[in-house]
């Protein structure tokens, strides 16, 4: 086991270091076409594998999009979702709701963006007779894997956008994935473009999401 154990006061910084940076941390809906070196988004991947999993069983799948192609193509399927949410799925006190962030059905980001990672949820998986292995906690595993590359890629400088779509089963046809994975999110990520706004939005105070017993 590789655990550090640092001095109180050196904890206390750190961990007020890493909220303090945390908290400028935003999601962005612009994106500039500069390229990203690879290694940095491997690196974070890598970041992102170190999440706990239900009896390590680890059941995530990043599959990481650079070709322009296949960006088009995804682009394409979400908007034909997200055409039909708007127009027609989507109640008002939702769209009311997704007023103050700007959100359309237009996803240009699908094309900007230099990276798109599309993350599966595997279901189950397979053993090399074809034979079903179970998982565990799958959702609850995938969920928090997510959460590490979030950070690790504002870590490193970069920017990102939690993008779900509904339904998202064409990234399975799209990008050839099995059946026993299941699409959980499309993060988006690069840097933000040189005009880029955010919705002005603040977050809940400490007592409203955290209490001592």
């Amino acid at each position: 086991m590789d655990y550090i154990e640092y001095p109180e006061g050196e904890m206390k910084r750190r961990s007020k270091a890493f909220y303090e940076d945390m908290q400028r941390r935003r999601t962005i809906r612009q994106f500039s076409d500069r390229p990203v070196p690879r290694e940095i988004i491997e690196n974070c991947l890598r970041t992102a594998g170190t999440a706990p999993s239900g009896a390590n069983m680890q059941p995530w799948k990043f599959v990481v999009v650079e070709d322009l192609t296949l960006k088009k193509q995804i682009r394409q399927a979400a908007e034909k979702v997200e055409h039909e949410f708007y127009s027609r799925r989507a109640p008002d006190e939702w769209l009311h709701s997704l007023a103050p962030l700007g959100t359309s059905a237009q996803k240009p980001f699908l094309e900007t963006a230099p990276y798109l990672i599309a993350i599966f949820s595997q279901l189950y998986g397979m053993g090399p007779d074809g034979e079903k292995i179970k998982h565990y906690y799958v959702l609850e595993s995938v969920g928090i894997a997510t959460g590490i590359l979030i950070s690790a890629i504002h870590n490193a400088s970069l920017v990102s956008l939690t993008y779900t779509p509904s339904p998202m089963k064409f990234l399975n046809r799209i990008l050839d994935r099995p059946a026993n994975e299941r699409p959980f999110m499309i993060l988006v990520v690069g840097y933000p473009a040189k005009d880029v706004t955010v919705p002005d939005i603040s977050r809940k105070m400490f007592d409203d999401i955290a209490m001592f017993k």
